[in-house]
């Protein structure tokens, strides 16, 4: 080979190794920014959920999704009355890696015209009969809980429409409140407390995501180092190593 198609061929693999190393910075960089991003989020949630507690007021009625999105993870006391021929039974939830249902009973509150979605916790499932329904027991009368404002429970992957029986894979809340005609809130509550009524409440917390970012960056900047040295080895130390030999 000509010394000018080497020469060539360096400032080509120079420019492509700079273009390489430009972008993995970059990627990474904007990896390093979403994680950022999940970090005050996730402080904004440790925020919410220190703050005193809301009552029913703040849940009834009718707001925007930014204002509900506002009231994520806050903590609420709600007083009222079950709905328990109402109770949906999530499938294929775990709770400390063990398969069983999540289980949501509407909230009829006292002293306010609304009725509120509550996630009151996990119960495990009847391996030798997939149908058989948890032990659960739903109180008569007014009862007074305690918990964090969420949306909707959340969705598992499925194969056709949600169904209206007992037992589903999923559950939408504007769904479920055409399909009942109860007057639902436009968020959910996820109970917490000890464990009661045959339900485990061992919620996972939030997880925003940080470490996943910050996995990502390290992977795009060792790309990019990577690069470089295999530039600094095949296009400088080893034909000088060669030269030097020859």
């Amino acid at each position: 080979m000509s010394a000018t198609s080497r020469t060539w061929r360096f400032w080509l693999v120079l420019v492509g190794t700079v273009i390489g190393m430009a972008v993995t910075f970059s990627l990474g960089s904007w990896q390093l920014a979403r994680a950022t991003q999940k970090e005050a989020l996730q402080a904004a949630i440790v925020s919410r959920e220190q703050q005193p507690a809301l009552n029913a007021s703040a849940v009834i009625g009718s707001f925007t999704p930014t204002q509900a999105q506002e009231l994520l993870h806050r903590s609420i006391v709600l007083r009222g009355v079950w709905v328990p021929d109402r109770t949906v039974y999530l499938d294929n939830r775990q709770m400390n890696g063990r398969q069983g249902f999540d289980v949501l009973t509407p909230l009829r509150l006292s002293g306010a015209d609304g009725v509120v979605l509550v996630q009151r916790g996990w119960a495990p499932r009847n391996f030798g009969d997939r149908m058989a329904l948890p032990p659960v027991e739903t109180p008569a009368g007014e009862v007074t809980i305690t918990g964090r404002i969420a949306l909707s429970p959340a969705r598992l992957y499925a194969l056709g429409e949600d169904g209206r029986g007992a037992i589903r894979q999923n559950l939408d809340l504007e769904a479920f409140r055409s399909e009942t005609g109860l007057p639902l809130a436009r968020v959910s509550v996820l109970q917490v407390g000890s464990p009661s009524e045959g339900l485990s409440r061992d919620w996972a917390q939030p997880n925003t995501g940080v470490d996943k970012h910050h996995g990502y960056a390290f992977q795009w900047f060792g790309l990019g180092a990577l690069i470089g040295l295999l530039f600094l080895w095949f296009q400088i130390v080893r034909p000088f190593y060669l030269s030097r030999r020859a």
